[in-house]
């Protein structure tokens, strides 16, 4: 399976974000869209989960390369991972889970609520405190988990990882690690170190559009000093 992009174009008014994104993403890759703050990659992710109106271009899936049927993406197809989660504050966190589970009928557990709070190390007196109650970290870790049941062909993580303390951003990363076969993760980052360490394949946003890094060039510190030259000189979106 592949997700393909195809000349996306999206502009703000004159102001174009994202300029002619034509990019092909392989199945059970994590591939790390690297730019800065403001390079456009949360617009990006808004366009493919249709947050957000495209101005032109289009995405689809492919059974691969030589295959010239397309898939079209329907909304149970993405997961989306924001930095910031929103939760129903007034809920547990297993009366959340257990809501999340009756109200999507497409959705087989393969798993005990339990069996998928211990897979995400979320301590057991934590399980049946209110959402209000729970640390941002573990606020993120239930908001992976939702994506983990639902089990979209494409995951997006928008800097999941941001504000995070050292402990549960490795035990995040250990999941999202997991999470990979048979499906596509695109992991958005403006940290070099962050998207060399979790990722298969680097995709530099760089004045709206998608250029690929090879990995063993990050190892060169004068293409490392490129890169965070090309970061530095984008324009904020």
């Amino acid at each position: 399976m592949e997700f393909v992009i195809s000349h996306l174009v999206k502009n703000y008014g004159s102001k174009q974000v994202l300029k002619d994104v034509d990019f092909v993403f392989e199945e059970s890759r994590i591939y790390g869209l690297l730019g800065r703050n403001g390079a456009g990659k949360t617009t990006f992710f808004n366009c493919i989960n249709s947050d957000i109106d495209i101005t032109s271009g289009s995405f689809y899936f492919r059974e691969g390369k030589e295959s010239k049927d397309t898939i079209a993406v329907r909304p149970e197809d993405i997961g989306y991972l924001v930095s910031t989660p929103t939760v129903p504050e007034f809920m547990t966190g297993r009366e959340f889970l257990k809501f999340f589970i009756e109200v999507h009928d497409e959705v087989t557990p393969d798993r005990s609520i339990d069996e998928y709070f211990d897979y995400m190390m979320i301590p057991e007196d934590n399980r049946d405190m209110l959402l209000k109650d729970y640390s941002h970290g573990t606020k993120n870790k239930i908001q992976m988990l939702l994506n983990i049941i639902a089990a979209p062909k494409l995951m997006l993580l928008d800097e999941p990882l941001t504000s995070l303390d050292v402990i549960i951003a490795e035990e995040m990363k250990s999941v999202i690690r997991s999470q990979k076969q048979g499906r596509i993760t695109i992991f958005s980052t403006h940290l070099l170190d962050v998207a060399v360490d979790l990722c298969d394949e680097i995709v530099l946003l760089n004045h709206g559009r998608l250029e690929p890094i090879a990995k063993s060039d990050l190892g060169d510190n004068a293409f490392k000093e490129k890169i965070i030259a090309a970061l530095k000189d984008q324009d904020n979106v």
